[in-house]
This record gives C-alpha cells, sequence and structure tokens, in this order.
C-alpha cells in the first residue's frame, strides 16, 4: 500500500469508494483489516467482516443471517427492475422455501455421477482450445482459454444450442458488474438490459424445450422445468431467472479460477515446477488457488435479529459484508497465508461459501479447473504471461479480463 499506513487504512476503508489499488489489488488491504479492524462498520451503516471464524458461524447460521436480499437491492436496482427481480429470486439471494426447491433440482442434477459423465465432454473442449492455440505466437488466455472453457459446460449443462452462445458472456459480466459496491448509472442499465435480454432468449428457449424436452439426467433446463428433485414446481420467473442464474454463477468465477491458476503457477515458477514434477499435486493445486486468490471475494448477509460479533452489538436488519478474500488469509487459519504453497494441507478456505448455502457448483467447478490447468501445463509447460495484464476491476469477484501469452 506504499506510504498508506495500513491501521489507518484498515480503519476507514469503505467498499462504497475504495482506496487507490484496492480493486486491484487488495491483499495488502484484507492482511491490514484481519489486523487492526476485523469487523469494520461503513459509512452506509453495513459492516465489514474478515476473520475466517465469523465468517465460517454466519454461513451455518441460517436463522439469524438472511441471505434474502429484497430490503438491500431494492434501493440500489429499483423495486421491480430487472435487476431487482433477477437477484432477489436466483439461488444464491433467497431463503427457504425458494431456495430449497431450486437447489433440490440443481443436487439432484449434479451428482457424482453425473459430473463424471461430463469429464470426457470438458476434456474434449479443453483439448479443442489448446489446439486452437497451438502455434500463434501470441494468445489471450482468457479470452482464447478460460472464459470459453464454462461457457461450453453450463452451455451444455442447460444444452443450449452452440450456435446460440454468443451473447451469453456479455450478459453474465453486466448482470454480475450490478453486484458491484458502487454502480454508475451507465453499469445500471447495462445490467437491466441483461437481464431483459437474457430472459427474452430463456423465454424462447423454454418453450421450445416444453415442445421437445431433453433427457433430464443431462438435461438441467428439462429438469428445472419439470420441477424434478424439488418438492413442487417453480413459477416461471423463477424458472427463468435461476436459469440466468445457473449459467452466471458457472461463467465468471470459473473463469477467474481458471485465468488466476494460470497467473499464480506464471508468477511461482517453483511452485510449477513441483507441480510438473508431480501431477497428483493439481487437486491441491486448485484447492490453494481457491484459497490465495479466490474468485468469489465477497458474499453478504443480513441479519435477522440484534446480534453479537467479536464484542460488537450489530442491529438487525443490518448488510453484512463478507470478506472471503480475507478469511482465507487468515493467520489464525492458515500458516503463512501470504505464501502460495500449492502442497497445503489442511485447507480449508471458504471459497465457495458454506453451510447450506455452500456453491451447489462446487465439485463441477473443481473439475473444470483441474482440468484446464492440467491439460494446458502439460502441452505447454513453459507458457509464459508476457505483456500487460488487465485486471477484471471488480470488487466482488476477482480475476483478469486479459492474460496476453507465449505458449
Amino acid at each position: 500500500m506504499n506510504d498508506i499506513n495500513p491501521e489507518n487504512t484498515a480503519q476507514i476503508l469503505d467498499l462504497m469508494n475504495p482506496p487507490k489499488g484496492f480493486v486491484d489489488n487488495p491483499f495488502p488491504f484484507y492482511d491490514a483489516l484481519l489486523k487492526h479492524a476485523p469487523i469494520l462498520r461503513q459509512p452506509d451503516g453495513s459492516v465489514l467482516l474478515s476473520r475466517h471464524a465469523d465468517l465460517d458461524a454466519i454461513y451455518r447460521n441460517t436463522t439469524l443471517y438472511s441471505s434474502d436480499k429484497e430490503a438491500a437491492f431494492g434501493p440500489k436496482f429499483g423495486v421491480g427492475s430487472p435487476l431487482f427481480e433477477h437477484h432477489t429470486t436466483s439461488l444464491v439471494f433467497s431463503d427457504p422455501p425458494l431456495h430449497t426447491r431450486v437447489r433440490k433440482i440443481m443436487t439432484s442434477a449434479l451428482t457424482p455421477r453425473a459430473i463424471a459423465r461430463m469429464e470426457p465432454g470438458l476434456i474434449e473442449t479443453v483439448d479443442g482450445l489448446l489446439d486452437g492455440m497451438a502455434g500463434r505466437a501470441r494468445v489471450d488466455l482468457i479470452e482464447d482459454f478460460a472464459s470459453t472453457i464454462p461457457i461450453q459446460i453450463i452451455g451444455n449443462l442447460l444444452d443450449v444450442p452452440m450456435d446460440e452462445r454468443a451473447p451469453l458472456r456479455d450478459w453474465s459480466l453486466a448482470i454480475l458488474g450490478a453486484l458491484e459496491p458502487a454502480l454508475t448509472d451507465a453499469q445500471l442499465e447495462r445490467g437491466h438490459n441483461a437481464v431483459r435480454e437474457f430472459k427474452a432468449y430463456l423465454q424462447d428457449l423454454v418453450a421450445r424445450r416444453r415442445t421437445q424436452p431433453g433427457d433430464p439426467e443431462t438435461d438441467v433446463l428439462t429438469r428445472l422445468i419439470r420441477g424434478e428433485g424439488a418438492d413442487e414446481m417453480l413459477s416461471e420467473t423463477e424458472l427463468l431467472q435461476n436459469c440466468i442464474f445457473i449459467l452466471n454463477a458457472g461463467h465468471e468465477t470459473t473463469t477467474n479460477l481458471i485465468g488466476n491458476g494460470l497467473a499464480l503457477l506464471n508468477d511461482h515458477p517453483e511452485q510449477r515446477s513441483r507441480l510438473l514434477d508431480g501431477p497428483e499435486l493439481i487437486d491441491s493445486t486448485v484447492e490453494e488457488v481457491l484459497r490465495y486468490r479466490s474468485p468469489n471475494q465477497f458474499g453478504n448477509r443480513e441479519t435477522t435479529a440484534d446480534v453479537e460479533i467479536g464484542g460488537h452489538q450489530i442491529a438487525k436488519g443490518t448488510n453484512l459484508h463478507l470478506c472471503i478474500g480475507a478469511a482465507n488469509r487468515d493467520p489464525e487459519v492458515f500458516a503463512d497465508p501470504a505464501s502460495f504453497d500449492i502442497t497445503r494441507k489442511p485447507n480449508k478456505h471458504l471459497a465457495f461459501a458454506g453451510g447450506p448455502h455452500v456453491c451447489v457448483g462446487l465439485t463441477l467447478a473443481r473439475l473444470e479447473g483441474r482440468v484446464a490447468l492440467a491439460r494446458l501445463l502439460n502441452r505447454f509447460p513453459e507458457y509464459q504471461i508476457k505483456g500487460t495484464r488487465v485486471q477484471g476491476g471488480r470488487i466482488r469477484f476477482h480475476g483478469y479480463a486479459s492474460l496476453p501469452a507465449t505458449l
């Protein structure tokens, strides 16, 4: 943080108006928060939490801490607006009974056997991308590789026709970008338009799928339409908004996992050598990438009653910012947390949150990260990131928009 005093910075850190350098490299600020202000009141009355133990306890307690965001998102997006409808209906920002119904469908579709059936197609997709990059003087590890993999895998999961997938990434970036703490009018309007366009596309896709259902064993959209795995059917709005959620949630975070992993292995050649010498370390490598540079840096909860956290009294209805990126560097849990160590065990990171809201796609995300990193490293063991890296520019999601490289 250069000449900025860490203790002072921790005490005044405002997510709505972050200090210089925070967006691209928040980790020194996280270290300061953990040391000096692990429970930090924000100017708007919300509270920023960074300790692993606090986040873990909150994730497990769905009675005192709600995922419902109607109160928070009404002023942010406008009640009844496209972004408000989406983000208050999707799986991640809902409480039971909606959360229970949608999650049952998703977990019944993402069984270990179902995910194992996806692996050959995932390998084929990754190898095809590697073939396409071979022989080129320069490539972009995000545009040409990392961002393409999850779009194809989640597209396959919902059986989206290949020639209709082009807009999915831009819609996803615009909708998830609206979750940033502070938005410009242009970002807000871009998000609203993306929800409108995405919803219109899905209405047509759902109508076609109702006429010609897919195999519910492999087609999650058909399962959602039929309500298979749930106690009752989803409404049309619930169906459409959770299809958007599935496509979005599986896209940006997995892109960041793969891109961050490739950047970290490039920047830590001794760790890359260890992985090349011991390919069985790929599982623990993925876990360390998830911990060290978590694709999703923040979660949120709202208190349903007056609570006390670490001696601080927090009123009912307070929005809590759960800093996953800081919790995953908590020295109370992780030895030498600032070191990137692909052999780290145990590694009890919170990259996928926890409790009943633990990421429903965590096994699939791990598979995508494992296959992508291992096969690129095996094919191009001497790849080098060259030129100017472009950061993703987000607070909530941490990754790269561009990683120019030679293979």
